[in-house]
């Protein structure tokens, strides 16, 4: 699964979000089961909350000077948004702009394996750089002016305002500066490369063509391609790009792409696409250079190529890919966030798309071999915040749930942000089918987190986690709905960006929650303090229409 790229929806999400949409396969006896569960209830207690988010607060306010917020070494801009553009005009700079959280583990990719790098400290003096943390005031307000939602999303902006091109998170450090100095270079925006491109109106430089090939389409939010048709611009795109490793890079991405909308689409595989991943796997190299479109969604590809194939063709593919993620787990110069992903990858692919088919013990060795060394490795807030996360992700994967668990719960006191390991620890439990302690997690990572727009997931995702568990708990999914609303105050900002997703997704599960005879009293309720915060907002404001919308 890709932690990073699911990140964008709402940014590579929780744990505990990634559980929900792929459910975590056990590859475990119903009496492991029961012995995992028995024990996570026999642990030592972490019922009490204060002393969680107090050990929480101690961590944050230590990490500060660690990089964990606005990391040291960069020239970030002081003041608001507007007086960035100013100062980016009378220096004759483009305006680099960050928006991210302190929990999000790509967020902390980034911090612990490109922003603390020389090169690029150095790169980031040509930019006006701006560090936008999502829980800052007026933070979702920006979401929605750049047009953006997932954490992290990084964009280069002339001193004008428009967009020269959104860059990826997950790629290596190197190749990003690469792109970010294509940035640095460009003379048109990238809206402009893909109409030169698709109109072959002139040819375009290496350069142009690096910036479409790494483009981030995961945070795209429709800036050069419409709902639904990233995937066929991509394709179009590689069709008309000159042969060498960018043109693969577009075949690639075209691929993975096309094998996710494959149920809507009915896309078919082409000669090109397997000619051309036949080669990149065959190329050490290549495979490096192309990572994270190896590793993410490999078994959803395999499955898509191996649509027109005979089982023993598809055997064959399964197996040269899962060789080349053997190598990409044990390159040194990817991260240990992206070698885990790796083997995550390794994982899903030996289920051959049966989340609960058993993995073999070789790979279950392998699987606890990188999570302990990863763990032991991981030193810096930062590096321990995405670290944690991958390694508890493919533990859980693996069947490892009990391993899973003891990592999550000993990051707990020492995370700056324990109550996005909580949501792990939630998900875990549900997983097993403990809907009990699934949900007293869930309250409990409500309960410490940090942060307005924070806050408002946190409980959003509590309260959906009560619909879905203990919907006939009426007294208890009306008391969490309220407690977030009660929260909220009429301000525009609570209705802009993050926040507005999270809320109308929130509003649709409990007016579908509400349907039902007995909890339409308590939905009624609920709704009626929903539309009293929608008509506190000032008359003219145009987040009146999107608050009231679920309703």
């Amino acid at each position: 699964m890709n932690q990073w790229l699911r990140s964008a929806v709402l940014v590579r999400p929780p744990i505990t979000e990634r559980t929900l949409t792929h459910v975590l396969a056990l590859g475990l006896s119903v009496a492991m089961v029961g012995a995992a569960s028995a024990q996570t209830r026999t642990a030592p207690p972490m019922a009490g909350v204060a002393p969680i988010a107090a050990a929480a607060a101690t961590a944050s306010e230590q990490a500060k000077d660690e990089g964990v917020h606005r990391p040291a070494g960069i020239d970030w801009h002081d003041g608001d948004i507007d007086s960035a553009f100013a100062r980016a005009r009378r220096e004759g700079r483009p305006v680099f702009v960050y928006w991210g959280a302190v929990w999000c583990p790509p967020c902390n990719q980034l911090k612990a394996t490109l922003f603390n790098r020389a090169d690029f400290q150095q790169r980031a003096k040509l930019f006006v750089p701006v560090y936008i943390d999502g829980d800052a005031p007026g933070a979702q307000q920006l979401g929605t002016r750049f047009k953006v939602r997932g954490y992290p999303t990084t964009i280069v902006l002339r001193p004008d305002g428009s967009e020269i091109t959104r860059l990826p998170g997950e790629v290596d450090p190197q190749r990003y500066l690469d792109v970010l100095g294509a940035a640095l270079k460009a003379t048109h925006p990238v809206q402009a490369l893909r109409d030169d491109a698709l109109g072959k109106r002139r040819a375009l430089s290496a350069d142009e063509w690096r910036l479409l090939a790494y483009y981030s389409w995961e945070t795209d939010e429709q800036q050069l391609a419409g709902k639904g048709e990233t995937a066929e611009l991509v394709t179009r795109l590689a069709a008309v790009s000159p042969a060498g490793a960018l043109h693969d890079r577009l075949v690639l991405k075209a691929m993975s792409l096309r094998a996710e909308d494959a149920a809507k689409t009915h896309a078919r595989p082409d000669a090109v696409t397997r000619a051309t991943l036949q080669r990149v796997l065959a190329e050490p190299e290549q495979t490096y250079a192309n990572f994270d479109l190896l590793v993410y969604g490999a078994d959803q590809a395999v499955q898509w190529l191996g649509t027109d194939q005979t089982p023993a063709q598809t055997a064959a593919l399964r197996a040269a890919w899962d060789q080349a993620l053997a190598g990409l787990a044990e390159q040194p110069r990817l991260s240990w966030t992206d070698r885990l992903a790796a083997v995550d990858a390794r994982v899903g692919l030996a289920k051959h798309g049966d989340d609960k088919a058993p993995v073999p013990p070789e790979l279950v060795a392998a699987v606890r071999a990188a999570a302990v060394r990863a763990d032991r490795e991981a030193h810096t807030p930062a590096e321990r915040q995405t670290v944690i996360s991958a390694a508890a992700d493919v533990l859980a994967s693996a069947g490892l749930m009990q391993d899973s668990d003891r990592l999550l719960t000993d990051e707990l006191t020492r995370s700056p942000a324990p109550y996005y390991f909580m949501l792990g620890l939630a998900g875990n439990a549900r997983a097993r089918g403990d809907k009990a302690l699934a949900l007293d997690w869930y309250a409990k990572a409500h309960a410490a987190a940090r942060g307005p727009a924070t806050r408002l997931q946190w409980g959003a995702t509590h309260v959906r986690a009560l619909t879905d568990l203990a919907p006939d708990d009426v007294h208890a999914v009306e008391q969490a709905a309220a407690s977030v609303l009660g929260e909220l105050k009429p301000e525009p900002e609570v209705f802009e960006g993050r926040n507005l997703a999270v809320l109308q997704r929130l509003g649709t599960r409990l007016a579908d929650w509400g349907k039902t005879p007995d909890h339409a009293a308590a939905w009624g309720r609920v709704r009626a303090q929903w539309q009293q915060l929608c008509g506190a907002l000032p008359d003219q404001a145009p987040q009146r229409a999107a608050c009231s919308a679920p309703l």
